[in-house]
């Protein structure tokens, strides 16, 4: 049995987690963590189905044993519950996307330091990570191309982290000094770079994720898309990381290192 601690638990996607987590067998949700749980009723059982919720990490860190932690909070805070949960030697699933090189570097030496191991992953859709793999792979013969990502009005980041592992992977592929497509001399409406590959972004109400890659050749398009239409899709990816992340080493960057 895997014991887990959802951090972010009153969110929509820490509440899909939760129910997700609670519909296995072989996984057990001992903690919830949410700053939206009263501090008088920490440990209580707050949370749902008599399971206890606690308002901050720190207090469920003193009073529960747990395996592996899932994070699905904000950019702000996602830097400083990983590096506590690792130094409670919990191995951490972590959705929320922010992260910066400095910090992704300082978790990975706290991995090393407390012997667990971090999953970092910016979609957990299966599609979307298959989506990724093919737009590497076509990349190889029409390198020139441009993300669109959609994604709901309460997102705080944009680019989506999907959105700039999908730039990672393609620039990591393509042939060297493929030109990033420019627009009219005097127009800036072209939506953010990343390592010379446009990205989009749309916040919308009505919107979950969704994301397109059209890549240009000569005389031809070719597009690649994958929509959430509900937070259920990413749960497959979540149940097989938090179930796999004890056999990773150390840090790991991308939902596709468990598949």
């Amino acid at each position: 049995m895997i014991r887990v601690i959802v951090n972010g638990a009153m969110g929509r996607m820490g509440r899909t987690v939760c129910d997700a987590v609670m519909a296995e067998e072989d996984l057990q949700l001992v903690a919830m963590i949410d700053p939206g749980f009263k501090k008088e009723d920490s440990g209580g059982g707050s949370g749902v189905s008599g399971i206890p919720g606690f308002s901050s990490l720190a207090e469920c860190l003193g009073q529960v044993r747990a395996d592996v932690a899932v994070d699905f909070t904000v950019p702000d805070a996602v830097f400083e519950n990983v590096i506590a949960c690792l130094k409670a030697e919990i191995h951490c699933v972590v959705g929320t996307t922010g992260l910066g090189e400095e910090q992704l570097l300082k978790i990975e030496s706290q991995t090393r330091s407390s012997g667990v191991n971090c999953l970092i992953a910016p979609n957990f859709a299966i599609g979307a990570v298959l989506l990724m793999e093919v737009s590497r792979a076509i990349a190889r013969h029409m390198p020139s191309c441009e993300i669109i990502e959609l994604h709901h009005d309460q997102k705080l980041d944009a680019p989506s982290g999907t959105a700039l592992r999908t730039a990672d992977l393609i620039a990591q592929e393509r042939e060297a000094g493929a030109p990033a497509p420019a627009g009219p001399e005097g127009h800036a409406a072209r939506g953010d770079n990343h390592r010379g590959i446009p990205i989009h972004s749309v916040r919308l109400p009505g919107l979950v994720a969704h994301q397109e890659v059209i890549f240009g050749g000569q005389g031809q398009t070719l597009s690649v898309r994958h929509d959430s239409i509900s937070r259920e899709s990413f749960m497959p990816g979540v149940v097989l990381a938090v179930r796999r992340v004890a056999g990773l080493d150390g840090i790991a960057d991308g939902r596709e290192k468990v598949m």
